[in-house]
């Protein structure tokens, strides 16, 4: 497909240093985290760049955090060296200073460093209950279900089966969200009205009204049914989209037929060609090692970046694809990536696939993705039927990035 070259203020995606800063010095504290990513994948290909951390990250001073103390931020402070000094969490620091995590803090900037030192309400509400009790957790603008998963000691494959969710579900601020699959089941058995209230299968031909958040795997999990039944029912496919208001035919999960020879195994025969690059492909390859650059990323990154954008769109940018997939990354609206027209402009879809959006995992999200390989790294964030497929072109993205970067 053609490529639009971008305006001057797409190109220019500087950040503040303090964003920089936070970002050099969370990936300069994985090592400990990656040892457990490292235990599981093999050993990359290639080594990432080592970033330089900032000085303060390197050895804190660790300082307990008083009841109703605070802290001047000095030059080049992040909320998580803050935190290690003070014995306290990021998260303790954004709710005792009603900050979010986009928020970012400038020199002089006073802190409050525990919630004790906030005013109390005069009925504050009881604190959560532990994930393993069936607590709930209403998300808020920029969490993703890894960042809940990671900060409640759960994981994204208990939030989505106690939520009845998928790998196409899109979490939204104010959704309420139960952290574990301890919380389907009540302590004591429901009042009437709540189980009256209850999703129960669907009898045949019957109707359901699409809302905002639906996917086809939800509204199936919900009624008793089974996808390949909406299909079938609503002559709907793999590659329909369903939208809010929309009226679905619900069916019974049918009768299974007698058991037939297993398929054959699909064999992926995909191969990564010699290639020379074209205008437009060198022009987008150009594009994200610039953007990379910007935002600090590590060769490493920007290598996983070409090769994730040579399978999936040839790198161009490629204003259709499966489904709702548009773009250098094939991101999908439906999936949390943006808009259309955000994901069209490629300046947008380069930034998103390396920092993602407040309901995306993006590269920089994955922890320890510098010691996964290539397939894997890409695999976490664009979670694609044919993973292997990314690292088949890790010795030709090398050689882009060493000719054009």
């Amino acid at each position: 497909m053609t490529t639009t070259p971008l305006p001057r203020r797409a190109l220019s995606l500087a950040l503040p240093t303090a964003v920089l800063t936070t970002v050099a010095t969370a990936l300069a504290a994985l090592p400990a985290h990656a040892e457990t990513f490292s235990a599981q994948r093999p050993e990359p290909h290639l080594v990432a760049l080592p970033l330089t951390p900032h000085p303060a990250s390197v050895s804190p001073r660790l300082e307990t955090a008083p009841a109703g103390g605070s802290y001047t931020v000095q030059s080049g402070d992040t909320l998580w060296d803050i935190a290690v000094r003070f014995e306290t969490t990021v998260g303790a620091l954004i709710a005792a200073n009603g900050l979010s995590r986009d928020s970012i803090l400038q020199p002089g900037q006073v802190l409050l460093l525990s919630p004790a030192a906030a005013p109390a309400p005069a009925a504050a509400p009881a604190a959560p209950a532990p994930t393993n009790s069936g607590a709930s957790y209403v998300v808020v603008t920029g969490d993703t279900l890894w960042s809940i998963a990671h900060e409640h000691g759960t994981t994204v494959a208990a939030l989505y089966a106690a939520n009845a969710l998928g790998p196409d579900s899109v979490i939204y601020p104010g959704q309420a969200l139960r952290l574990d699959g301890a919380a389907a089941a009540p302590a004591s058995a429901p009042t009437a009205p709540a189980a009256a209230e209850a999703p129960a299968p669907a009898p045949a031909g019957g109707g359901y009204t699409v809302a905002a958040q639906d996917t086809l795997w939800s509204i199936a999990h919900e009624h008793g049914t089974t996808v390949a039944a909406l299909y079938a029912a609503n002559g709907l496919g793999p590659g329909s989209i369903i939208y809010p208001g929309q009226t679905l035919q619900l069916a019974p999960v049918p009768v299974p037929a007698p058991a037939a020879a297993p398929p054959a195994p699909v064999v992926d025969t995909y191969t990564a060609p010699q290639v020379t690059l074209s205008a437009e492909q060198t022009a987008n390859a150009q594009h994200i090692i610039q953007i990379g650059r910007q935002l600090g990323v590590p060769d490493r990154g920007i290598v996983i970046a070409l090769s994730t954008a040579m399978v999936e769109s040839a790198l161009t940018n490629h204003p259709g694809g499966d489904r709702d997939s548009i773009g250098l990354f094939q991101q999908r609206p439906s999936t949390g990536w943006g808009t259309a027209e955000q994901i069209s402009d490629a300046g947008y879809a380069i930034t998103a696939f390396f920092r993602g959006t407040p309901s995306t995992n993006g590269l920089l999200d994955i922890p320890g993705w510098q010691d996964l390989p290539v397939s894997d790294a890409a695999q976490d964030v664009q979670i694609s039927a044919f993973p292997a497929r990314y690292g088949l072109w890790e010795p030709q993205a090398d050689a882009w990035l060493a000719a054009l970067g």
